[in-house]
């Protein structure tokens, strides 16, 4: 397969459709995890669909201060690593292509949510995106769109942006792409030194501990709902390790499921220790936040939830997160 380069939307429109459309965008600088995303996309297309990947670094993205002009560009190597995982275009538009009018007058407002989290730290880069994001829709004209998970906020907000209007657009979301040390894939990662990597790998060790608090509390609920409210169910409990809560087993199996406060706890551990590091990781944030509009869960949420973070390493800013599931096994009779 030959992937071909296209610089504006005629030429994509000019192309003969049979079956599905699957859009990948990007801003460049493909890895592993866009890779990841390619070969998602065609095997949603299929061997009739086409896979169509865009190239747009979007300036309304970017705030004052941030790295717009240091944003790699490599679109030579984009266009090889396109090819090698399936795709049949990449769709590059120049600035001029996507905003013929110089900068919108009329922009996508990204909303409550999007003052959130990334939206704080960020103010304005939802409106950008979320704007950009409804233009390349509009310009490749896809069944499906696909998506990396570890930018949960925007995914959020793309889903709620084309369900509110309308655009008849199934969103696929991919889970994120990590290398062997757990460091969540980013175009961004090529600008830490050594020292600055091994900092940044915090950022993956505090979710994966408030991930494994999880499991263990979730584990535990489950093993106390399996004997009887007695003496029996403080036995078991005790035998893995929970004292204190083998004193009141009964009320143990009747607890909140999954102690959102104990998760962000253990995470919050892995972080302070990063702090201390030289050189030092600075927390933005650290939420366990419901993805439905990303305010923060109580203790008393059941359903999905993502623990996320975002930090800074030298004058590299990072984000990661995971999915997790409060209340696996159901309510305590």
């Amino acid at each position: 397969m030959t992937t071909r380069l296209l610089r504006t939307a005629d030429e994509l429109h000019a192309r003969t459709r049979t079956g599905r459309r699957a859009v990948v965008m990007t801003m460049g600088a493909l890895h592993e995890g866009h890779a990841t995303l390619i070969r998602t996309a065609r095997g949603i297309a299929g061997a009739d669909g086409e896979v169509v990947v865009t190239v747009f670094v979007n300036p309304l993205q970017f705030g004052e201060g941030e790295d717009l002009d240091r944003y790699p560009r490599t679109l030579d190597a984009d266009v090889k690593l396109a090819e090698l995982s399936g795709a049949d275009v990449v769709f590059a538009p120049s600035v001029d292509e996507v905003y013929p009018g110089g900068e919108p007058q009329v922009r996508i407002a990204a909303g409550p949510m999007g003052e959130r989290l990334e939206g704080s730290a960020r103010p304005g880069h939802f409106d950008g995106m979320l704007t950009v994001v409804a233009k390349l829709l509009h310009l490749t004209r896809p069944d499906v769109a696909l998506y990396g998970q570890k930018d949960a906020q925007q995914l959020a907000l793309i889903r709620r942006m084309v369900r509110d209007l309308n655009f008849g657009i199934e969103i696929v979301g991919v889970p994120t792409v990590r290398e062997d040390d757990g460091l969540a894939l980013s175009s961004r990662n090529r600008y830490l030194s050594p020292a600055e990597r091994r900092t940044a790998l915090s950022l993956s060790h505090a979710l994966f501990a408030g991930g494994d608090r999880h499991a263990a509390q979730e584990a535990l609920r489950a093993r106390a709902r399996e004997v009887p409210a007695t003496h029996a169910r403080a036995e078991a409990l005790s035998a893995i390790g929970e004292s204190r809560a083998a004193a009141d087993a009964h009320a143990v199996a009747k607890a909140l499921p999954g102690a959102p406060s104990a998760v962000r706890a253990a995470a919050r551990l892995v972080l302070d220790d990063a702090a201390r590091l030289s050189p030092p990781l600075k927390l933005d944030y650290l939420a366990l936040v419901d993805p439905s509009d990303f305010t923060e869960i109580k203790d008393d949420f059941t359903g999905e939830a993502v623990l996320a973070v975002a930090a800074r390493v030298g004058t590299t800013r990072l984000i990661d997160n995971i999915p997790l599931t409060f209340g696996t096994f159901g309510a305590a009779s």
